[in-house]
């Protein structure tokens, strides 16, 4: 989702970048206004936890030599919105049991997936349908290119290096592996951009369908938050039942999220859908201890409002 988690600086107010066409208005696609996520108790946790990601990114990617690969990769990576995706991946650990240690890598390779997914949807080209982003282009569109390029893989290395043979955990690394791969390849974000490129921005279409924007948002947000809750079950040592519980949740949660951003809360089949998959969400989370979905989650999938 789009995709910028403030709560890093304490602050529960989640901005997400609109990505509209502007040469060619949609009905159903409107100008950005920020989405705010109202965190009521639980905001210290979100915040905590997006902190630790921080962290261990920053630890991940010192500017070190060649400048001239990781100075423009650590810049490109923080610049990158915040995405709510990751701190799911870690919640999804605690709430099953696990250590948020054990989430974090992970975490920290969603984050990268997607700093990298946006810096290839904001090059600084002249001409493009992409509205500019806010971010400060320093380098140049081939420099921005390669480097994201070059993020994806590390994201995937710094994964691998979280396998520890004294943990036992290698069979649940390498199947995080393969989510991620599949949640942000062809069969996930990079499907999902591809079909709002053809399907809801191109010139051979006047309008975009509520259900064409539904599946739009599965596949890019709903994909990336699906396997970001199943990613951190995993790795918190959940059942198969807990992990699948998880990854439902986390698709109906990027799932309104994403076209929330794309068509606004006013719509009123919307207004229904949204309701539609909260309820779906909130069913997900019966049967783990309510204490802990009263902490974790209490707020996570609901209070969406326009500021």
């Amino acid at each position: 989702m789009a995709r910028a988690f403030s709560h890093i600086n304490g602050n529960p107010i989640l901005h997400v970048p609109c990505r509209p066409n502007p040469s060619r208005p949609c009905h159903l696609l409107l100008p950005y206004r920020p989405l705010k996520v109202t965190m009521s108790c639980n905001q210290s946790y979100w915040a905590s936890i997006n902190a630790d990601i921080e962290a261990h990114l920053k630890k991940a990617i010192p500017v070190r030599e060649p400048l001239s690969v990781f100075e423009p990769m650590h810049h490109l990576t923080f610049s990158a919105p915040r995405n709510t995706a990751p701190a799911l991946c870690v919640a999804a650990c605690e709430l099953v049991g696990g250590h948020r240690d054990r989430a974090l890598p992970a975490a920290s390779a969603l984050h990268l997936m997607y700093a990298a997914s946006f810096t290839h949807e904001y090059l600084p080209l002249t001409e493009s349908f992409r509205p500019k982003s806010t971010i400060q282009h320093v380098y140049g569109p081939n420099v921005e290119l390669l480097i994201g390029d070059a993020i994806m893989p590390f994201g995937i290395e710094l994964l691998a290096k979280s396998d520890d043979p004294d943990q036992n955990n290698s069979d649940r690394v390498l199947r995080v592996i393969i989510e991620i791969t599949r949640a942000t390849g062809s069969q996930g974000m990079v499907y999902g951009q591809y079909y709002e490129v053809e399907t809801c921005q191109s010139d051979t279409k006047e309008s975009c369908h509520i259900r064409q924007i539904e599946h739009l948002s599965e596949k890019y947000e709903g994909a990336l938050h699906a396997c970001a809750a199943a990613c951190g079950a995993i790795l918190g040592g959940g059942s198969e039942d807990e992990i699948e519980k998880m990854r439902r949740y986390g698709l109906y949660i990027g799932k309104i999220q994403g076209m929330i951003n794309r068509i606004g809360s006013n719509d009123k089949d919307l207004k229904i859908l949204v309701e539609e998959l909260r309820n779906l969400a909130t069913n997900e989370l019966r049967g783990f201890n309510e204490a802990k979905v009263d902490a974790i989650f209490s707020s996570f999938g609901s209070n969406l409002m326009y500021a």
